[in-house]
């Protein structure tokens, strides 16, 4: 990934990335090529040296049953939008700006490692649902579902976990704007209900800019 220095993802924002329920697309190349599959996933930070990302598929998605080669590739979103050059106060001065696109994103290498065990199936969906669910006035829980249903559904997935060996993470949040442009942007991405894209701004800058 082209990172400049200035874009550098901090430890703490790849942890947050990496924690925050969130999805990511899984992309492995094979002897047919590439396949890439969107799927939900849990950090567990235990497994290996640095971590790995815990997901499942369709049992009849071919990516887990198609051999991989090389390392795979998880790709994380975090949030981004357009920036619009009318929200910087340097356009009334200069005139010498051009619309971006800000943005937050991890790409997570590693060893592809399939899970077809319902024990570890089992722990694995209970964790993610946990993870989602938290938060909420009335969490669900697995233990909501009758036994036999989840069983069934368990028969029809297959676990996934990318044994992580390198992490590339890099946030294009205004870094290279002044304090009043970024300011500019951050007032303009609550005015369109993007909160949380003006809330990494402020977020890399230290301090509330509105």
């Amino acid at each position: 990934m082209y990172t400049p220095a200035h874009f550098a993802a901090q430890p703490a924002a790849i942890q947050e990335l990496l924690t925050v329920p969130s999805a990511a697309n899984l992309v492995t190349m094979t002897d047919q090529g590439l396949l890439a599959t969107l799927l939900p996933f849990v950090f567990d930070p235990e497994a290996g040296e640095l971590g790995a990302l815990q997901s499942h598929a369709a049992r009849n998605n071919p990516q887990w049953s198609t051999p991989a080669t090389g390392e795979a590739l998880a790709i994380i979103q975090g949030p981004d939008a357009y920036i619009s050059p009318g929200w910087y106060p340097s356009k009334a001065e200069h005139g010498r700006v051009v619309p971006t696109w800000n943005y937050s994103t991890a790409h997570v290498y590693g060893r592809l490692v399939i899970h077809d065990n319902p024990d570890w199936l089992a722990r694995h969906v209970r964790r993610l649902s946990d993870l989602n669910e938290s938060g909420r006035a009335k969490p669900w829980s697995v233990d909501e579902a009758p036994e036999k249903f989840i069983a069934g559904q368990l028969r029809a997935i297959v676990g996934l976990e990318l044994v992580i060996t390198r992490v590339e993470a890099k946030e294009k949040l205004s870094q290279n704007r002044s304090a009043e442009d970024a300011a500019g942007v951050v007032a303009g991405l609550r005015a369109t209900g993007q909160e949380p894209s003006a809330a990494a701004v402020e977020r890399v800058r230290g301090c509330p800019l509105s």
